[in-house]
């Protein structure tokens, strides 16, 4: 700096007010401190060094807790980092990517992340990431949990809103099934009895399968009745994949209830593909109501993973103080032409 102040005939405080004060340098002056840089390859105050002196990065750290490519390749992921980056952008704050792969490295990730908060995109109970976020010491908020002490969770009711629509989708059913999130970090592809769906380690799966499975025994059946079939990742692949085997089964449910719009899009290409008429033979539902799910004729769970984000990234950044609310944003049961007349139009 005080090479290119020599240069530019400006004092070291003029260069350093021309990188970090524009405003307080005429642009005839700035444009000299630049032409003087170019001259010597200055390239400016090194960001780390900026950092160290104002006390912050200026970037968010967002933990997916899923391969890199999930934050693109899932609708979903997609809606709640918009409403993240548009807190971000209004405050001049960058996005931080920190992916998980279950490995030890994890840790070490979240650690050496050079982020001025976190926002933890809802993982497991057991999640070492977690503790690792934890000992940074820096504001951070999770979405949909788990509870840990001290860390804000911004999300739904998701208990009560499988509840409502699993009484919508099991209207008249025989033979109900769930097509399930994966269940813990190892992520096997399973078919489970109702009875035998303990040890849920992701608390959005957990919460969802105890609201169906609520649903199912209001209407008068038994847990073990209600079908868990569980899916490795949240994708219409993986869900036509699981749906198909359940259709050629000995006995193929007259109901599915989906634990989001992407597994339900399975479905209904796997009943399509097996000629199997929704919703007459089959009630099928999905959550989270995208889009698509409008086109497609889905019944759905609305809720808005867009306005999550923006409340987590607010919270994150110190800009809005934690609620009591946080925990349960509004949703509602969307009943579309893929379910069949609920209880309460009889």
């Amino acid at each position: 700096m005080a090479q290119v102040a020599g240069l530019a005939g400006v004092s070291v405080m003029t260069v350093s007010y021309a990188y970090s004060r524009p405003d307080r340098v005429s642009p005839e002056t700035a444009a000299k401190v630049r032409a003087a840089a170019a001259e010597l390859g200055y390239p400016g105050p090194h960001p780390t060094a900026r950092s160290l002196r104002r006390g912050r990065v200026g970037s968010l750290g967002i933990v997916i807790g899923e391969r890199l490519t999930y934050a693109f390749d899932d609708p979903q992921a997609a809606r709640f980092l918009a409403g993240v980056a548009e807190v971000c952008a209004a405050e001049g704050v960058g996005l931080t990517l920190v992916p998980t792969t279950g490995q030890d490295s994890d840790t070490a990730r979240v650690l050496d992340a050079a982020v001025d908060g976190f926002v933890i995109w809802t993982t497991t109970d057991d999640d070492p990431v977690l503790d690792a976020v934890i000992a940074t010491g820096l504001p951070a908020v999770i979405q949909a949990g788990p509870y840990r002490t001290g860390l804000p969770v911004v999300g739904m009711d998701d208990r009560a809103a499988a509840t409502a629509i699993g009484r919508v989708a099991f209207a008249g059913a025989r033979r109900p099934a769930v097509l399930s999130f994966p269940l813990d970090r190892d992520r096997r592809r399973q078919l489970l009895p109702g009875s035998a769906s303990t040890g849920i380690a992701y608390p959005v799966t957990r919460h969802r399968w105890q609201g169906f499975a609520a649903a199912w025994t209001q209407l008068g059946g038994a847990v073990d009745q209600l079908r868990l079939a569980v899916c490795p990742d949240n994708s219409a692949a993986d869900g036509e994949a699981v749906c198909r085997e359940l259709l050629a089964c000995e006995r193929p449910p007259d109901a599915i209830v989906a634990m989001s719009d992407e597994l339900a899009f399975g479905a209904l290409r796997a009943a399509a593909r097996a000629q199997i008429a929704v919703p007459g033979a089959l009630a099928i539902t999905g959550w989270d109501d995208s889009e698509a799910a409008s086109a497609a004729g889905l019944t759905s769970v609305a809720q808005s993973l867009r306005g999550q984000g923006i409340r987590c990234a607010q919270l994150a950044l110190g800009k809005a103080a934690p609620a009591k609310d946080d925990a349960r944003a509004s949703w509602r049961v969307i009943e579309r032409r893929t379910t069949r007349p609920s209880p309460r139009e009889d």
